[in-house]
């Protein structure tokens, strides 16, 4: 069987970070095939050569991500590679120590994605690979004809990283933000299946907050931090009611997505935890997706702002391009909250090292520690940004050629547009940089996205009122499943 082939018909592809699929399309020749692929990219340009063929795996707590991560290291081995297995530990952990020490990087993850589906980001030793380097896989891949499973690949013994990953990432913040920066806090850790579950306890506290562990799951948790389910808001408001608390913060899956609710239990969305990190870290450009809050303009909290696609390869491009025209401090954020620090930050004595991919530790730290600089709750210092209420959620099981067909009908059909528009007062601009995201008459905006890594149409909106956003949000789903079902 030719894998190249299979993968045009699975369900496996590159998205918004990474590649993803089934688990059963993935654990099994394919995770092999393409972590060999990667490792002949490696190979070709001299980054293997230059790690002394080593490359960092690591990977979530996900029942199938430990014998995904054991195929990808049986992947590298045979490639000629030497495979360091990392653990269960944060996504940004991981890419943290191997920019450090120039290693490449596998993390075996479906991030907020349901469990029977799973992924592999790859990252070179400079950090996550690009839209470039997806290319070069999949060409590498197509070229591969891989038919069984050798009868080794399960036993194959990986080596350990000669440090204590979570350590130095921990140290990272701790020698930031210094002892004490978090003193007199009560913060709420929703545990859930995060690999970061116990992480971020030991920093909390170690700043001198106190944490109190909440909901700690023994299997999977679908958490998506860019569309909570309805139980996840039901239980922040539960605990804030049984405990005093000045936050409740949790990430998703693999840790490069924070959530953050302020003492009453009601979340903030991404985008403005990305914008109070990127205020705190004083930075002159931010770069964010065009799905971020159309606000951040409008605040005049940042001197300038760069708008992308969706996902994170977009991001960094936009931020490498804003420290080449001389930006101080690059911050870049999604409308899921994942923050990825583009240029070094210097806080008087303190520094604190560019880490170009996405991380939920950074933007927690940043979110309560401007709390206690400023005496303020974080619900009055989001209020300050001025954002418009905003609102998102998904049609799940979308075909991706149903969900395209009707968000290219709406681009290209006037017509049709302005009907679908008609109860908002028309159209008064649209972007096409990443789905259709339409600005109509009355100010309100409405964003169509087929999802990248999943079965699913996307839909964002922005209102004057958290009601009337929901009710907005209500009305873009009911329109997309009519056209998409």
């Amino acid at each position: 069987m030719n894998m190249g082939l299979a993968a045009v018909q699975s369900s496996l592809k590159f998205g918004t970070s990474g590649l993803r699929g089934l688990v059963t399309e993935l654990d099994g020749i394919p995770a092999l095939a393409y972590t060999r692929a990667f490792a002949e990219m490696l190979k070709e340009d001299g980054a293997a050569a230059a790690a002394q063929g080593r490359v960092l795996v690591g990977r979530d707590l996900r029942a199938s991500s430990p014998s995904i991560a054991q195929l990808c290291c049986a992947a590298l081995a045979e490639a000629g590679l030497v495979p360091l297995d990392c653990g269960a530990l944060p996504t940004p952990a991981l890419a943290y120590h191997g920019l450090r020490f120039g290693l490449p990087a596998i993390m075996v993850t479906g991030s907020h994605i349901p469990e029977d589906r799973n992924g592999l980001k790859f990252y070179r030793a400079q950090g996550e690979i690009d839209k470039q380097d997806e290319a070069s896989i999949l060409a590498l891949h197509a070229q591969l004809d891989v038919q069984t499973l050798p009868d080794h690949a399960r036993q194959v013994q990986a080596g350990a990283p000669d440090a204590d990953l979570l350590a130095a990432y921990q140290a990272r913040y701790l020698d930031f933000f210094g002892g004490g920066a978090l003193a007199g806090l009560v913060v709420g850790v929703y545990q859930h299946s995060s690999v970061a579950r116990d992480v971020i306890v030991e920093v909390l506290e170690a700043l001198g907050a106190r944490a109190v562990p909440l909901g700690r799951a023994t299997r999977f948790i679908p958490v998506d931090t860019e569309a909570l389910r309805a139980e996840d808001e039901i239980l922040a408001h539960q605990w804030a009611s049984e405990h005093v608390l000045d936050a409740i913060v949790s990430t998703d899956g693999d840790a490069d997505r924070p959530l953050i609710a302020d003492g009453t239990g009601a979340f903030l969305r991404g985008d403005l935890v990305g914008a109070i990190t990127a205020r705190a870290l004083g930075a002159d450009v931010i770069v964010t997706p065009v799905t971020s809050n159309s606000a951040l303009e409008a605040s005049g909290a940042f001197p300038r702002v760069i708008r992308t696609r969706v996902g994170s390869p977009y991001v960094i491009e936009g931020m490498a391009q804003a420290a080449r025209a001389g930006a101080r401090a690059v911050v870049g954020f999604e409308a899921n909250g994942g923050v990825l620090l583009g240029s070094d930050i210097q806080r008087g004595e303190r520094h604190l090292a560019a880490l170009p991919t996405r991380d939920a530790l950074l933007p927690i730290l940043c979110a309560l520690h401007e709390g206690v600089a400023k005496g303020k709750s974080l619900q009055q210092i989001g209020l300050a940004f001025g954002f418009k209420a905003a609102a998102s959620n998904r049609l799940k099981e979308v075909a991706t050629d149903r969900s395209a067909a009707f968000v290219a009908r709406l681009e290209q059909d006037t017509a049709f547009l302005a009907e679908i528009l008609a109860p908002l007062g028309g159209v008064a601009g649209c972007d096409n940089r990443d789905g259709l995201r339409v600005t109509a008459t009355n100010g309100e905006v409405v964003h169509f996205r087929p999802s990248g890594n999943a079965p699913e149409l996307r839909v964002y909106v922005e209102a004057a009122t958290a009601e009337r956003a929901e009710e907005l949000l209500s009305w873009g789903l009911q329109v997309a499943t009519q056209h998409t079902r």
